[in-house]
């Protein structure tokens, strides 16, 4: 089916898994308050595969509870739409196809489990469009965390010296987008904790707002107990991503020299004690001195690949960094 590109002022994407409980109440806030903005608008519901059981008894057949309350939304709200995952896909799956669909010049994204007031939204608008204006603003969910207060605090002042994006919460679900910065970032993975700073590093303008957090109400969290370690690994990949993805030579030449310099020093030590003693006492450190000289010599021709493979895709992509025209 052809989708209809007409431009709207606005979109909400909702990812939403197994959230049958929460969608009815988020739908009537949602529809009072983007009315209440005089705006064209269209919430977009992106359904994650979800598997729960239907409230009611005459629910259409083989449609998960949390589908057949959008669809009931829908017929309170003409500009409630759902879109469907085949499986659970994880969240950056959701958020692509709801970047995808999405045809506001401003994109607001939120969680369907009712700890993001839709209350806030007009915030959000109103700080985008200030003068001269955001690409991209995140809130920052200050209270309402309780023990998990303080891990988030030091993982986030990780993300910010490693992202030199100086943000309070990175993994605010609760932001606004320009319609450009949406149709721009590719997310995969858990990278969407860190959309602000791929943004960043694209050279879009962020900004920070100040949100409420308030209990989920209904269904259970999502979130394992792995999570922090998975958002460390992710960090790295984010790190490399944003400060490396263009020159990776420059990383891997800096682990190619400590190699190097590891087994040049090893060797130097072996050479040297070997003369004075008239024969070699550390077999096993030499070869350890010759692993990490062959091991320098890999990191560099995988950086002059890698260097080479991006030169590839920029002559046939034509890749253009974001700029303003005056």
């Amino acid at each position: 089916m052809k989708r209809n590109d007409k431009t709207l002022d606005l979109s909400v994407v909702v990812p939403v898994y197994n959230e049958r409980d929460n969608i009815a109440e988020l739908s009537q806030r949602l529809t009072k308050v983007l009315r209440g903005l005089k705006l064209s608008y269209e919430v977009l519901f992106v359904d994650d595969g979800s598997d729960d059981r239907p409230l009611a008894a005459d629910a259409p057949h083989g449609v998960s509870g949390t589908l057949a309350e959008i669809l009931k939304a829908k017929k309170l709200d003409k500009n409630i739409s759902a879109l469907t995952l085949a499986k659970n896909s994880g969240k950056s799956q959701a958020y692509i196809v709801g970047f995808d669909a999405a045809r506001g010049d401003i994109v607001v994204t939120m969680d369907g489990d009712l700890q993001d007031r839709p209350e806030q939204i007009p915030d959000f608008i109103a700080k985008i469009n200030e003068v001269p204006g955001y690409d991209l603003v995140t809130g920052w969910k200050y209270t309402g965390k309780g023990k998990r207060a303080k891990s988030s605090e030091r993982f986030n002042a990780l993300v910010s010296r490693v992202t030199r994006l100086h943000i309070h919460d990175t993994n605010c679900p609760f932001k606004a987008y320009r319609r450009d910065v949406v149709k721009n970032i590719w997310v995969y993975g858990n990278l969407y904790r860190f959309i602000p700073a791929m943004a960043y590093w694209q050279g879009y303008k962020i900004a920070e707002i100040k949100v409420e957090n308030d209990p989920r109400a209904h269904g259970v969290t999502k979130y394992g107990p792995g999570r922090w370690m998975g958002g460390f690994i992710d960090l790295l990949t984010v790190f490399f991503l944003t400060q490396y993805i263009k020159r990776p030579l420059y990383l891997f030449s800096i682990a190619g020299t400590i190699s190097f310099t590891l087994g040049f020093v090893i060797e130097l030590y072996i050479l040297i004690d070997g003369i004075m003693k008239g024969f070699i006492s550390h077999t096993a450190l030499m070869l350890l001195g010759i692993v990490f000289i062959i091991a320098s010599i890999q990191f560099i021709s995988t950086g002059l690949l890698a260097e080479m493979i991006i030169r590839v895709r920029q002559e046939l992509q034509r890749d253009v960094p974001v700029y303003t025209k005056i």
